[in-house]
């Protein structure tokens, strides 16, 4: 049977949203991101891509290429309530589909074709999208998820692109290779420097040359190029890993500064593993300096989602990773090769009042929040905690004053 993929992808979101919000702000420049010194933008109208602006660019560069812009902080509470009111809909009308981000949607409509037609169903569902929330939204279709992505992009802005079966690599040819998923910045600009401008001549390129240039990745880049792809729409992806990043307002070299920020994700972290019943055995740390050079350091430990077993490793990897004494950017830290499972006892290092000590702190920040209660130590980190629960299904908030 002929697959048929549904790509969905609502256009400028956070733009979009706060026009809904605020009507005066249509077919004006808009930018929604960091208002700071250091913020970046998260999301930026059409209206000022002419000037040259994009999402994760410097708000201060964007405000430089376009002053006239209106510059909004934006609310990552609003665009969870819209995205789930979206989210909602879909979930009416397909019965299998795949949430990959807050505006970004992956839905199987294999089979339909026979009773309905998947072209004149995607229609209209993004009929219906647009009708109930006022969002525009793009979407491609197409035989698999990598060409339904690029046809999406390629519709927008509020469109839509339908590719027949069998002209999927006629239809990805002419264009640029960093329309191809995955292939960022360096990627490209080895190829750019072969002369590999179109995906065209990628396509034309024996497989084993591009795995030469682009090493492991090359064979997955070659079969996109080439519209080939096997991998199904999942509804639910159970998270590999969770970690939390704070870029600061300055940089600093203030080590009490630094410790009591790794010492409050730990914290939050831990918090977070013990809501959905997850423990660790990766740890890692992560710092850039004010150079934006970029280092990371990780230790295996024994399965444990206990703070005071997860913070003394997290610090040591923190004292010899920060050996440049050179002024720090952002710091974060990183749970990873997670596995379902509740925090044991400790029979030699642990005791029932450790234990119950616990299920007190975490009962307090259900009920009040995850900064009711922290260490004293941290009392004046509170941007990096969270009470949400990573794991129950839903993609990670994309918050509209951080660069994710």
């Amino acid at each position: 049977m002929k697959k048929s993929i549904l790509h969905l992808d609502l256009d400028t979101f956070f733009v979009s949203v706060e026009r809904i919000l605020n009507t005066e702000l249509r077919r004006k420049p808009v930018l929604v991101g960091g208002t700071g010194s250091r913020g970046v933008v998260a999301a930026c109208s059409y209206e000022t891509r002419q000037f040259g602006i994009h999402s994760g660019m410097s708000m201060k560069m964007a405000r430089q290429l376009c002053p006239e812009a209106i510059c909004i902080r934006g609310n990552s509470g609003t665009y969870m309530k819209y995205s789930n009111a979206i989210t909602d809909i879909i979930k009416e009308e397909v019965p299998l589909f795949e949430k990959t981000s807050i505006d970004e949607f992956y839905a199987d409509l294999t089979g339909m074709d026979r009773f309905f037609g998947c072209y004149k169903f995607s229609k209209e569902l993004r009929q219906r999208v647009i009708k109930e929330t006022g969002l525009p939204i793009s979407f491609g279709l197409s035989q698999n998820k990598v060409v339904s992505k690029v046809a999406t992009g390629e519709a927008k802005p509020n469109n839509q692109l339908k590719i027949d079966y069998g002209f999927e690599k006629s239809f990805l040819a002419p264009l640029a290779i960093r329309k191809i998923p995955m292939v960022g910045k360096i990627s490209a600009q080895t190829l750019r420097n072969l002369g590999v401008h179109s995906i065209k001549l990628l396509q034309e390129m024996p497989v084993e040359m591009v795995i030469s240039v682009l090493g492991k990745n090359g064979e997955t880049i070659w079969k996109r190029a080439n519209g080939i792809d096997n991998s199904l729409v999942i509804p639910y992806n159970e998270r590999k890993s969770i970690s939390t990043e704070r870029t600061y307002n300055k940089d600093t070299i203030d080590i009490q500064k630094l410790e009591s920020t790794i010492i409050a994700m730990v914290e939050n972290l831990a918090f977070q593993l013990r809501m959905g019943d997850k423990l660790t055995s990766c740890v890692s740390v992560k710092i850039r300096y004010s150079d934006f050079s970029t280092y990371s350091k990780q230790a295996k430990i024994p399965y444990t989602s206990a703070d005071h077993k997860i913070l003394p490793m997290v610090q040591e990897l923190f004292k010899k990773l920060y050996k440049r004494r050179v002024l720090i950017r952002l710091i974060g830290v990183k749970f990873s090769h997670l596995a379902g499972g509740n925090y044991q006892i400790n029979l030699f290092d642990d005791n029932e009042k450790q234990l119950n000590l616990y299920a007190a702190l975490d009962h307090l920040r259900k009920r009040y929040g995850a900064a009711s209660v922290m260490r004293a130590s941290t009392l004046d980190v509170k941007t990096v905690r969270d009470n949400r629960n990573p794991f129950n299904g839903e993609p990670p908030i994309l918050l509209a004053h951080r660069k994710q």
